[in-house]
């Protein structure tokens, strides 16, 4: 599978088209928000990730703040798949 170039992925993640807006460190990152509920074992949880180019948030660390819908969330993990995109797991505060 080829990997798409940077401008593919962009319209993608565009929050006028498909996508949301988050500011991460003070910064707007547009970018895919999930925000699924996770049912394991019958141990009930919440999954926030969000999915944006992985060069929007290079400098991105664990711990930075994001603010989605006017939520307050932290980095948890991040995980870059090496095709450009990168998935933030993230914690509410």
């Amino acid at each position: 599978m080829a990997v798409e170039d940077a401008a593919d992925l962009a319209s993608f993640f565009d929050a006028s088209e498909f996508g949301i807006s988050a500011t991460i460190g003070g910064s707007p990152v547009d970018g895919i928000f999930d925000h699924e509920y996770v049912e394991v074992l019958n141990v009930a949880s919440e999954s926030p990730v969000f999915n944006c180019l992985t060069a929007d948030v290079s400098a991105v660390s664990v711990g930075d703040a994001v603010v989605i819908n006017l939520v307050n969330y932290i980095v948890v993990e991040i995980h870059p798949d090496g095709t450009g995109i990168t998935q933030l797991i993230l914690q509410e505060t």
